[in-house]
């Protein structure tokens, strides 16, 4: 059964295609279900014989393999390509690949192209657009009768334009059909509440031949950029702590759920065989590993997707759009700090399931980064960014993103409520021996350690 959200955007998507226009963009809170929704609209459109084939683009294999299972079953057909399929999935690598017959194809038929997390493709032309965006530009866009296209995050990094969308002039906000954004996916049950632990210490003293200096926070630190944070979150005991930290947590949380899983983002494949060591060795947790170095990482996730396995670590395998439902528990320690790829993680935690207990926990250091991002998780869009919904024709229709549901941004400074939302910090004490940080001659002493739990959604989700 769909969930409300998906039908309306489901029905939003048709009657814009049925009124002439091509294209639909839709942004939905990761962990929300947008591949659900999508083969929803797919289904719809065939059954109107409207289009002929659907073909998807997703960013990476995991997600691919996802895809053609939850579009396979919603649509009852063949969606693994080849002879008697009704479509297929690719990644966005796949696109400067295919040969002119593929093309050809495609253009004899009227295809609905979808694009999930389609923020990795950019260019509103080919001066400004990335390899992806370029041929989606140039190519998919040819062949299709109609596109929709999928995020959870609508904006880039590099700040450049999304492809296929659209900006208002001249405040340059991207005009969304439609909203579903984490406020109502967590007061709708659709998504888990999440709570960030940031993990700090301030007492750290960094010694090298030339200068001893104390610091009262990782962030006053790096600040100073004597050690990088791959250091800090490569060092053993930095790793110990936060692994414990998790484990505990997972610990509590399959007295009541006995399947729930934690995912470790690791920033390397020497750092996740590491990680993997210390759970196995240190903790005695049940825990396998996928790269993107390993041939059989599709199968490893499937696997434990299904089974009761306590930990996966993943580098560059688990960061968005893959479905595993039993995660609740995150130790994000990956060098990566956007907030794009910080709220991609987060979201792997976020997809609700059968089970009684639905806590979501994300554990990391506290570095300004990742500290700001946590305090404006009730954004849809960090505050440089803007989202405009585009008013239907149809005023009867339910609209989401208006002003009221984007509050303002939530300061750091104590309490400050907006509507329902609030952020609440609160911070535990953790005693814990101090440990070093050597780089040839350098040595960082961190004290004890510290837990500062940030909540950003305070309401109640009953």
């Amino acid at each position: 059964m769909l969930r409300v959200w998906q039908k309306e955007c489901a029905e939003a998507a048709l009657r814009k295609y049925q009124s002439g226009a091509p294209h639909f963009l839709c942004l939905a809170s990761p962990g929300a279900g947008k591949t659900v929704m999508a083969a929803e609209v797919a289904r719809r459109m065939l059954e109107l014989d409207l289009v002929d084939l659907v073909i998807c683009f997703a960013p990476s294999s995991a997600v691919v393999s996802s895809v053609e299972n939850t579009f396979s079953h919603i649509l009852e057909r063949n969606f693994y390509g080849g002879l008697g399929a009704v479509g297929a999935a690719y990644t966005y690598h796949n696109l400067k690949y295919f040969d002119k017959s593929f093309w050809g194809s495609l253009q004899r038929h009227r295809v609905l192209a979808i694009f999930d997390e389609i923020h990795h493709c950019s260019g509103n032309s080919l001066d400004n657009a990335n390899m992806w965006g370029g041929e989606i530009l140039t190519r998919v866009q040819q062949c299709a009768s109609y596109t929709l296209a999928l995020t959870g995050t609508p904006w880039r990094t590099d700040n450049a334009p999304i492809v296929l969308s659209n900006y208002t002039d001249p405040e340059g906000e991207i005009c969304c059909d439609y909203v579903y954004g984490l406020h109502k996916a967590i007061v709708d049950n659709v998504c888990r509440k999440p709570k960030i632990v940031l993990i700090n210490t301030n007492n750290l003293v960094f010694t090298s031949d030339e200068i001893k200096k104390s610091f009262g926070s990782i962030s006053d630190f790096l600040s100073e950029t004597f050690v990088s944070y791959q250091s800090i979150i490569s060092h053993p005991d930095a790793m110990k702590y936060v692994l414990k930290a998790g484990c505990e947590k997972l610990r509590e949380i399959r007295k009541v759920n006995s399947d729930a899983g934690g995912l470790v983002v690791a920033s390397s494949v020497e750092h996740a065989y590491q990680l993997l060591s210390i759970l196995e060795n240190e903790f005695a947790q049940t825990a396998t590993i996928v790269t993107y170095h390993d041939r059989e990482a599709l199968s490893k996730i499937a696997h434990y997707r299904h089974e009761a396995t306590e930990w996966i670590v993943s580098v560059g395998m688990i960061s968005e759009g893959t479905d595993i439902p039993r995660l609740q528990v995150c130790c994000h320690l990956s060098i990566v700090k956007t907030e794009l790829y910080f709220r991609q993680v987060l979201g792997r935690i976020l997809r609700v399931n059968q089970s009684k207990n639905q806590e979501a926990w994300l554990f990391t250091m506290a570095t300004d980064e990742l500290t700001l991002f946590s305090t404006r998780l009730a954004e849809d869009l960090p505050e440089d960014y803007k989202i405009l919904e585009k008013q239907p024709n149809d005023r009867s229709l339910s609209t989401h993103g208006t002003s009221s549901a984007f509050p303002d941004f939530i300061q750091q400074n104590g309490i400050n409520k907006v509507g329902e939302i609030s952020l609440k910090m609160d911070f535990r004490e953790t005693n814990t021996s101090a440990f070093a940080i050597s780089e040839h001659t350098k040595q960082l002493q961190i004290g004890s350690l510290y837990q500062q739990v940030i909540d950003a959604f305070l309401f109640s989700s009953d």
